[in-house]
């Protein structure tokens, strides 16, 4: 899994055509990995509101996403043989040039 952190484009203050070009890096990128057969699933993730839920008592916290330290802006559900290939796969994540980390998990399956 490739789970992707950084800024919320919203609060960047991205101009519509810097909105379109970054957009265009993203659909070029999934495109890529739809064409190699490697995406299972992935999704952004709305950014502007985040409800935590934490501890025994339960306690619900509400937050902007802009309060959000490190915000989880989507995630992808790639196909890939090991950890190395995943992150042959995350090097065209599109948002490294703005401080994006791609966070690469391996999903737990239980039989």
């Amino acid at each position: 899994m490739l789970v992707f952190l950084g800024a919320d484009y919203a609060t960047m203050g991205l101009s519509p055509d810097e909105m379109q070009q970054r957009m265009g890096k993203w659909f070029a990128w999934n495109q890529k990995m739809q064409d190699a057969g490697q995406v299972e699933t992935g999704h952004a993730l709305d950014s502007t509101k985040v409800r935590q839920v934490s501890g025994p008592a339960r306690t619900v916290t509400d937050r902007a996403g802009s309060e959000v330290k490190e915000l989880i802006g989507g995630y992808y559900v790639v196909k890939a043989a090991d950890f190395d290939a995943a992150e042959v796969i995350a090097a065209d994540f599109p948002d490294y040039d703005l401080g994006g980390t791609v966070e690469i998990r391996e999903v737990m399956v239980f039989n």
